[in-house]
């Protein structure tokens, strides 16, 4: 579903409530994600588009980085150590890596619904389904926006997005990707409303990475 606005960067592409999509992403390119009515979660994988064995790892990143919550100039690394994407704009400053997609067992678990929605999982899994993703293949996403607060005992809480309407964060492709991306589908996360996510591919000049 294609968005009515257009940006100067190029169209901005619509993801409807508790969908998800998949697409291209070359090395060189950027990655706009927005929230267009605010405190709405996109949660995010990263494929290599030449090995798909090669995926953006939440253990390495954080781990690299010494800190759970990255943000502007914080790389994002895949499993085998390479930079996937690099975070060069992010208006929100607050972001998750460490809670799973949520699923069909996460509403039946946590909710307690009889008759669950299939999740950021199994939408992430249906739009990385013609690249050959399989769904064991899908790791920790990359969760923009969501809000996970840590206390000093271990517990976390998943509290509202600080994300308002119009706010972005920017990444830039460090090798040719397969990127996808949800409008996240649990009621918790996104202070129990569901809304679209959009996002818009620009591209830059390759010696600029």
């Amino acid at each position: 579903m294609i968005a009515d606005d257009m940006t100067p960067e190029g169209r901005r592409i619509e993801i409807p409530a508790r969908h998800g999509a998949a697409f291209r992403l070359n090395r060189g390119q950027r990655l706009r994600v927005i929230d267009p009515q605010g405190e709405q979660v996109s949660d995010m994988l990263a494929f290599n588009a030449h090995d798909i064995n090669e995926v953006i790892s939440s253990g390495r990143s954080l781990d690299y980085a010494s800190k759970l919550f990255l943000t502007t100039g914080d790389p994002l690394y895949s499993n085998r150590s390479n930079i996937m994407l690099k975070i060069m704009e992010d208006t929100v400053g607050r972001h998750d890596f460490l809670l799973t997609p949520c699923s069909k067992d996460t509403f039946r678990i946590i909710y307690g619904d009889e008759h669950p929605h299939q999740g950021c999982f199994g939408n992430l899994a249906h739009a990385l389904q013609p690249y050959g993703v399989t769904p064991d293949q899908i790791p920790t996403a990359f969760n923009i926006f969501m809000n996970v607060n840590i206390g000093a005992d271990g517990s976390f809480t998943v509290d509202a997005p600080k994300s308002k309407a119009g706010d972005h964060i920017l990444f830039e492709a460090h090798m040719d990707l397969i990127v996808a991306l949800t409008a996240c589908s649990a009621l918790q996360s996104n202070n129990y409303a569901f809304k679209p996510i959009h996002y818009a591919i620009e591209t830059v000049q390759l010696d600029a990475i």
